[in-house]
């Protein structure tokens, strides 16, 4: 694996993108991209990326989102707004693909968690023609109370013990990755955040995956994707959390490369 940084422009200002390159010596294979969670980065993943790669013979890129891990953290005074998912998809991630130069040929597998499962969602919905698959963990497509309580107990945490520490070892700013992601997800309007009739554009083949445990979303999310997703396939998995690679790695890990095998479209 190999560390790498790209610049992009966005919002009017140069951004610096952490990445991680897995295996990039496979030139013929399939490339997967993965994007975290709400507080993720690169570093938070840790090996699970190059074990799904290993497994299904493909690149990986690895990268951390404007305000996370080693990349540009938000500006002091930048509050993101409902849109905020919206911009990831929209304009973050192609300004990342165009700096990396990756051609309209490369139609990569997009693999989420949580936030970076809806973001692969908006993007595979807004650029249907530019995707080959998607692997979405525990994605949001709604608010629901059982979210917005957990990230206020989250804000308790991060307020009263030591997780501005913790995750000080995976950010540059714990106080960037933290707030940016917090207050979105508890200001009020945001509860009306919606991105279910968009999904009805998306046409590649899709896994979406979620744990029956899930402290930050029930399964109304997945199975609100196969009801608009023709073809997609879901993954209920037990005795399994918000975060279904750590729970139960294994499992996600037999799943996603089963998955890429057989939807995988050949380069002629």
């Amino acid at each position: 694996m190999s560390t790498d940084f790209a610049t992009i422009e966005w919002r009017n200002r140069a951004v610096r993108i952490e990445c991680q390159w897995i295996a990039p010596e496979r030139t013929d294979a399939p490339l997967i991209v993965f994007l975290h969670e709400g507080l993720g980065s690169v570093a938070m993943w840790k090996d699970f990326p190059a074990q799904v790669c290993k497994a299904a013979n493909a690149r990986g890129l690895v990268f951390s989102r404007p305000g996370y891990g080693r990349s540009t953290p938000r500006e002091e005074n930048e509050i993101w707004d409902i849109d905020f998912m919206h911009r990831q998809a929209h304009e973050v991630l192609p300004a990342l693909f165009a700096a990396l130069q990756l051609g309209d040929d490369e139609k990569p597998w997009l693999f989420g968690h949580s936030d970076g499962g809806s973001i692969s969602l908006l993007y595979a919905s807004r650029f249907p023609d530019r995707v080959q698959g998607l692997v979405v963990l525990a994605p949001h497509i709604f608010v629901e109370d059982v979210t917005v309580a957990n990230i206020e107990q989250a804000r308790t945490a991060y307020l009263s013990t030591d997780l501005p520490k913790k995750l000080g070892r995976y950010h540059d700013s714990a106080d960037s990755a933290f707030w940016g992601w917090n207050r979105i997800w508890l200001h009020p309007p945001f509860r009306e955040w919606n991105i279910e009739a968009e999904l009805d554009t998306i046409r590649c083949p899709v896994l979406a995956i979620q744990g029956i445990d899930d402290e930050y979303g029930t399964l109304a999310q997945i199975r609100g994707i196969a009801a608009r997703v023709s073809g997609c396939e879901l993954l209920e998995i037990p005795e399994c959390g918000h975060s279904p690679h750590r729970d139960q790695p294994d499992r996600v890990i037999v799943a996603t490369t089963s998955f890429i095998a057989k939807n995988r479209r050949q380069t002629p």
